[in-house]
């Protein structure tokens, strides 16, 4: 698919994707607030978080499905803010595949090609679909294929154009758990050959974390934070990131002093640890935060090492390859904990238990955060006009 000229009455643009005060207003409702961002080209970058966040709404701005009511969308130095939909070097993946049921698989993925007036459509057509590695159901029709293969066909449909950045809008958002992760891995080796710009919204953590280089958690309009999966997940700077991106304990506190590297927390009589590069909040109240998967549960008083506390055994949920238990401090507050099943004998509720972590396994951010932001986010109603 190199060396094919760009057709006239489309827009060539290379370079990053650049989102400038992008502002998108619906009546007195801001989706979209004075945005700055830039996705470098040849990445693939997931924009993450609940509905009527914002997210899907830049998407249909970078797209020209939506006109921002202010600031400006860049491929490199080219302003495509106004340009119109069809004329933007831009294609889009969406959840529901779009595909024309009366026309073969290989038809559909030639469509766009043959209404730009190119050349050797069919040659250009198959290579796409040995990318998506389904040059055998050339002929049939997308009835006849199951969800996962609708959805490379979609993809194949898509990178034939060889679009300066390909959107993908909740593209695995009708497939099954199991298909949905083999799509993940699929996605993240096709945008790779390619080397095309992929923009990815999408509310799942896990879908964004696998194959995402960064992604921006959004939250009412606004990125809470921008980052590397890794770096969001071990070193969340908001309480809105901590919770929405996995879970988190956070334990309330107020720092108290310094020991060498790490900041010291009181929390409730105890003094724990936490690096000083992990602590947003270097004085006063603290959210302290700790991940369930970093957490260690001792029995008997022994071999007890780094931060503590104690605690009661209240619930145990057996997961397969995990055993999640919620244990009781002794101020009423319940903390998760997931531990891998290797052999250790479980434990009951009712049992009492010390609680482990090494201190640079947390976190601490500023106490003037809500503690529950980002928690079992539901969808909320939305001004008519706005998207999620």
């Amino acid at each position: 698919m190199t060396g094919q000229s760009q057709p006239s009455g489309r827009a060539t643009a290379d370079g990053d994707l650049r989102l400038v005060s992008l502002t998108k207003t619906f009546g007195s409702f801001t989706a979209v607030d004075d945005l700055d961002l830039t996705i470098p080209q040849g990445s693939f970058f997931a924009l993450l978080g609940p509905s009527g966040c914002g997210k899907t709404t830049t998407l249909r701005m970078v797209a020209g499905l939506e006109r921002p009511t202010a600031g400006h969308v860049f491929i490199g130095e080219h302003d495509i803010t106004l340009t119109k939909p069809y004329q933007r070097p831009v294609n889009t993946v969406f959840q529901s595949y779009a595909l024309f049921p009366h026309l073969s698989i290989i038809e559909n993925v030639e469509f766009g090609l043959r209404r730009r007036g190119m050349k050797n459509t069919r040659r250009t057509a198959m290579e796409a679909l040995e990318l998506v590695q389904l040059p055998q159901l050339a002929d049939r029709r997308p009835g006849q294929l199951s969800g996962g293969q609708q959805q490379r066909i979609a993809l194949a449909r898509a990178i034939v154009n060889r679009p300066s950045v390909l959107l993908l809008d909740e593209p695995l958002g009708a497939l099954d758990l199991k298909l949905r992760r083999q799509m993940q891995i699929e996605l993240k080796r096709i945008q790779l050959e390619v080397g095309l710009t992929f923009v990815h919204v999408t509310h799942d953590q896990e879908e964004a974390m696998t194959m995402a280089d960064t992604i921006a958690v959004m939250n009412a309009g606004v990125i809470e934070q921008l980052g590397d999966p890794a770096e969001l997940y071990e070193r969340p700077h908001t309480t809105f990131v901590a919770n929405f991106l996995g879970q988190s304990n956070l334990l309330p506190g107020a720092v108290t002093g310094s020991d060498g590297e790490n900041v010291v927390v009181d929390v409730r009589g105890q003094s724990l640890r936490v690096p000083r590069s992990r602590c947003s909040a270097p004085d006063g109240a603290v959210w302290f935060g700790v991940r369930p998967e970093k957490l260690r549960i001792v029995t008997g008083g022994g071999g007890v090492t780094g931060n503590q506390l104690s605690g009661t055994v209240t619930d145990a949920s057996f997961t397969g390859v995990s055993t999640q238990y919620l244990v009781k401090l002794g101020w009423d507050q319940e903390i998760t904990v997931v531990q891998q099943n290797d052999g250790t004998p479980p434990l009951r509720p009712g049992q009492q238990v010390t609680v482990q972590w090494a201190p640079e396994h947390g976190f601490a951010l500023g106490a003037d955060q809500d503690a529950h932001a980002g928690e079992d986010v539901s969808d909320e109603a939305l001004p008519v006009g706005a998207v999620p």
